[in-house]
């Protein structure tokens, strides 16, 4: 070894002495044929109640046809980046899509959702300029804006009137990005309100909406339709294909002359190879049946209602989220990974959060739901929650 690695083993062994240190979960298998609800883990069935699949697609037929047959007439892989010889007819045409999708002019293409991140940061934000954020972001934004090189803030977590005063402070503005759904609270940015307060003060407003689109929005189209927001309120709006449109990749869209540059200008974009056509061609699947089968949201909704009245009946604390996305905070990382054991005894798979994902002393269970859980599922987590905390506070 050119190095020792004690000092790893120690930094190992502190993690393992905090209850930090994460370790995967092998899913088996699916039980179900076109449903990713009941997953075989380590030789046990289990209800999955922590997976993005939102609008339950991620096995349905139809994204698995649409992707088998354009491997077969398309191939594998892309073999190239955009720029030289990559881009194909199916990811224009996704482009064309998920852009009328979202109501935009235009939509540039990425492989992940922090590829997104870091294009429309890094592109918009540049070196000395002031960038703002929201102090409980996604990491892929704060790293886009470490690697930008602007000089970042973070304000209070949805505090649009601390972010109002320190912008009004800045005279070198470039932008203010926020998450439209907060992923482990499950909350909602004030996207109404940061909209007119960067509108103001000239500065960008980029949202990365990706657990909002397809579930939120009198038509799916996520954060900016449930607060009757256009591209002129949030110019850069930045969207995930693997979570309710149970796919991969992602995109940022807004105005034309925008994207054309970020596409000229976005290192996340051009040094890097093209999705694959089959991983667009499913997605294009799901946009259609997102739009064609709007019970599907509808659903979610439903069972997370459902699921909150449950808790309330059982004395179960929760946040004030109204999306898929239900925390319940236990304190400790050695609470939250103990209760996550219980319940996979119990037949359910819940994941443990933990710092650095959240702040400290804010661990969590992180319940999520999908369309392809049943009305049943959600009443025997909630009876197994009630008997699992019941034991955990005896226990304390």
């Amino acid at each position: 070894m050119l190095r020792d690695l004690s000092a790893l083993e120690a930094a190992l062994a502190d993690l393992d002495s905090k209850q930090l240190r994460r370790r995967r979960l092998t899913v088996d298998a699916f039980v179900d044929a076109d449903s990713a609800v009941r997953v075989r883990v380590e030789g046990r069935t289990l209800l999955n109640f922590s997976s993005n699949d939102y609008l339950g697609l991620s096995r349905h037929p139809m994204l698995c046809e649409a992707m088998s047959a354009c491997a077969l007439s398309q191939g594998s892989g892309s073999a190239a980046a955009h720029l030289i010889s990559g881009h194909a007819r199916e990811h224009a045409a996704l482009e064309t899509e998920i852009a009328a999708f979202v109501g935009r002019e235009r939509a540039l293409l990425l492989s992940t959702g922090y590829m997104a991140n870091l294009a429309a940061i890094t592109v918009l934000a540049s070196r000395g300029e002031r960038l703002f954020l929201d102090r409980l972001n996604h990491a892929s934004l704060i790293d886009a804006a470490l690697l930008s090189g602007a000089r970042f803030r973070r304000y209070p977590h949805g505090d649009f009137e601390a972010l109002s005063r320190m912008l009004a402070g800045s005279a070198t503005a470039a932008a203010v990005a926020s998450d439209g759904v907060f992923s482990m609270d499950g909350d909602l940015a004030p996207l109404a309100q940061l909209a007119s307060t960067c509108r103001q003060n000239r500065a960008w407003l980029i949202v990365d909406d990706a657990h909002g689109l397809g579930v939120l929005g009198a038509g799916g189209r996520g954060t900016l339709e449930h607060f009757h927001l256009n591209e002129d309120d949030v110019p850069l709006l930045v969207g995930t294909f693997g979570k309710a449109f149970g796919s991969f990749g992602a995109f940022v869209a807004g105005p034309g002359t925008l994207i054309e540059y970020l596409m000229q200008k976005a290192r996340p974009y051009i040094y890097t190879t093209a999705l694959p056509q089959p991983v667009a061609a499913a997605t294009r699947a799901a946009i259609a049946l997102a739009l064609r089968e709007p019970w599907r949201r509808e659903r979610v909704s439903a069972l997370t209602q459902r699921f909150r009245a449950g808790c309330e009946r059982e004395g179960i604390a929760l946040s004030a989220s109204a999306t898929p996305i239900q925390p319940i905070l236990t304190g400790s990382s050695a609470r939250a990974v103990s209760l996550q054991q219980a319940l996979m005894g119990a037949g359910f798979l819940v994941s443990a959060i933990r710092p650095p994902t959240v702040p400290a002393n804010t661990s969590r269970l992180r319940i999520t739901f999908s369309a392809s859980h049943s009305e049943q599922d959600v009443d025997a987590l909630v009876a197994a929650l009630a008997e699992t905390l019941y034991r955990d506070t005896l226990s304390a």
